[in-house]
């Protein structure tokens, strides 16, 4: 990971700065909105933004366009994304295509790489590419003619691996199957094993017949009866060993059962929920929260944690052997119908977890879905165990013509806060505050209206916004139907110039939303500056002391370059600081400053 700091391109903005004293507006339950009624499209459509806008679209093209959408279109969807240098690599269900990102405002297609069999999930590590495939129809040699019959030799469902030293024309490596497929993948990175990388494999889907991939064993996962003998597939992760130098090698080396009531030893030791059970709308879970795997996990190799979304339950697992985590923590929720995807915040004090409650195909942010459900649940990680704190779901009613659900997010690298980028499908994305988890804050947003054609121009037409990730400056999106996204953030009262500067600070030479590096800012003018606006905007830094800290922080950077000069205005205004809240952080950040120029 690199990390390249730019210099300030302008003096601090203390004077401007007095403006962010305007108190946050917390998250709240459905209220009128711009986002709401919005007129029906497709190529165009209608939208509504605040703080953040469009700054460029991509429509699907190629062998990954069709004029089917909805989800007879499905098997062309546009899935997750993945980064590399100035590469966006976009999965697919009919395989990836890789964005040119040197002009980051306005992306272009540089790769197609045509290989059906969904979901088409990637993450990378240094050449290597993995991609998830799980249908049926996905082959080894990538045709599109699919893999007919319960048994065929020529299938492939697990983890693809691609050799992409020559972006241009990657080369697919042998790859390793599993019994379930692959629905998504996680990187979980070793700092004691510097020539290996693991892959945490989640596999949702039918089990193979051992007739065509052996060791493949099926049972009922619905019968909440203890299970105690055999071999099943069911109630396991796949853990695949990668050597860096021979990733063709690259192989399941261990399974482990997660889920085991350690007092039993029953393998579907947690949530067994089934088919037919209420959820509190009175209408039946779907998905079901029966955890016998994971839908998505998490890596924050920094404390060697992995939270995992695992269906019916949210669970966090201690990875200081890869090969063999051990959970230390489990929770559910009734208001959750399907624990879907994780996120930490930069010090791996907190997660977030999703309710994909619908499948993502449904519309769930109806007038009258309440705000709990298919929402984030926000939790506090105290030592090994997670506190519940709070919800959050975008507070804009949507149609019944659009599916939408909490899904895929990742952190806005703004020193001093936690802060995500969401996507919610055809609820467009949201920029989320939950520095308090107690009270997260909706602090930018973007929306389309409703997918009106051409499958079901009165119905609901499957689309909306899979991913939304920040990378090197920017927000990227993967549209399911609309095509690859590029959204500029923008400032104001509850975002400063200097936050956002200090964000784009942040320069990653890779990016996996499931692999979160923990980012250490490089101390810069920018950085202490948004601790500064901070300070003012919580009304801890104000009055005399206000002045003085303003007035010498805009004279250090006036001197900057000039040594001494700057470092004893940055000692003046450290002098007047308290140690403690707001004060105390933007002090620390004044030392860390001072003794980097």
């Amino acid at each position: 990971m690199s990390r390249q700091p730019r210099r300030s391109r302008t003096t601090m903005r203390a004077a401007g700065v007095l403006v962010l004293a305007a108190a946050l507006v917390p998250a709240a339950a459905y209220a009128a909105d711009p986002r709401e009624d919005l007129p029906p499209g497709y190529l165009p459509w209608s939208e509504a933004s605040s703080n953040i806008e469009l700054l460029d679209n991509d429509p699907r093209a190629g062998a990954f366009d069709s004029d089917v959408t909805g989800f007879n279109g499905i098997g062309f969807a546009n899935s997750d994304l993945a980064f590399s240098g100035d590469n966006a690599i976009v999965g697919s269900f009919n395989g990836f295509q890789v964005y040119d990102l040197s002009d980051p405002t306005d992306p272009t297609l540089r790769t197609s790489f045509v290989c059906p069999g969904g979901q088409g999930d990637p993450s990378v590590y240094g050449d290597l590419l993995f991609i998830s495939v799980e249908e049926t129809r996905g082959r080894i040699d990538c045709g599109t003619q699919g893999a007919p019959g319960a048994v065929n030799a020529e299938r492939f469902r697990g983890v693809r691996i691609f050799d992409i030293s020559d972006i241009d024309n990657p080369v697919q490596l042998p790859g390793v199957q599993t019994c379930r497929g692959s629905h998504t993948h996680t990187i979980v990175s070793d700092p004691d094993d510097p020539a290996n990388v693991y892959i945490y494999n989640s596999g949702t889907s039918g089990v193979r017949s051992p007739l065509e991939l052996a060791g493949c064993e099926n049972v009922n996962p619905n019968n909440p009866a203890p299970v105690t003998s055999g071999n099943p597939t069911q109630w396991r992760i796949d853990v695949i060993k990668v050597p860096l130098v021979a990733p063709e090698t690259a192989a399941i080396v261990s399974q482990p059962r997660i889920f085991t009531d350690p007092a039993t030893g029953a393998f579907n030791g947690l949530q067994n929920t089934t088919p037919g059970t209420l959820h509190p709308s009175g209408t039946p879970y779907s998905p079901l929260p029966n955890t016998n795997t994971c839908h998505d996990v998490t890596a924050f190799p920094a404390r060697e944690l992995v939270a995992g979304a695992c269906q019916g339950n949210g669970i966090l697992l201690d990875t200081e052997d890869p090969v063999n985590p051990v959970r230390l923590d489990a929770v559910s929720d009734p208001n959750f119908s399907y624990w879907h995807s994780a996120s930490f915040n930069n010090d791996g004090t907190k997660v977030i977890f999703t309710d994909e409650w619908g499948g993502g195909t449904s519309a769930r942010c109806r007038a009258t879905d309440q705000p709990e459900w298919g929402a984030d649940a926000l939790f506090d990680l105290e030592g090994d165990q997670m506190e519940f704190a709070s919800y959050y779901k975008m507070p804009a009613v949507q149609t019944t013509a659009e599916n939408c659900v909490a899904h895929n997010s990742s952190l806005v690298p703004v020193p001093g806060r936690d802060i995500l980028v969401q996507a919610w499908y055809q609820g467009g994305l949201s920029v989320i505050d939950f520095s308090d988890t107690a009270n997260p804050v909706e602090i930018a947003y973007f929306d389309r209206g409703p997918i009106s054609t051409p499958a079901n121009p009165n119905g609901l037409n499957l689309g909306g916004l899979w991913s939304t990730y920040w990378y090197n400056g920017q927000v990227y999106g993967t549209e399911i139907a609309r095509g690859f996204d590029t959204f500029g953030l923008t400032t104001s009262d509850m975002l400063s110039e200097n936050e956002l500067d200090a964000a784009r600070e942040v320069q990653l030479e890779e990016f996996n939303a499931q692999h979160q590096e923990q980012i250490v800012w490089t101390p810069s003018f920018n950085v202490a500056g948004a601790y500064f606006d901070q300070a003012v905007r919580s009304g801890e830094l104000a009055g005399a002391t206000l002045a003085k800290v303003s007035k010498h922080l805009e004279k250090a950077e006036q001197l900057d370059g000039r040594g001494a000069a700057s470092k004893a205005q940055l000692a003046n205004a450290i002098r007047v600081l308290d140690d403690s809240g707001d004060q105390g952080e933007l002090k620390q950040a004044l030392k860390e400053l001072r003794e980097h120029l």
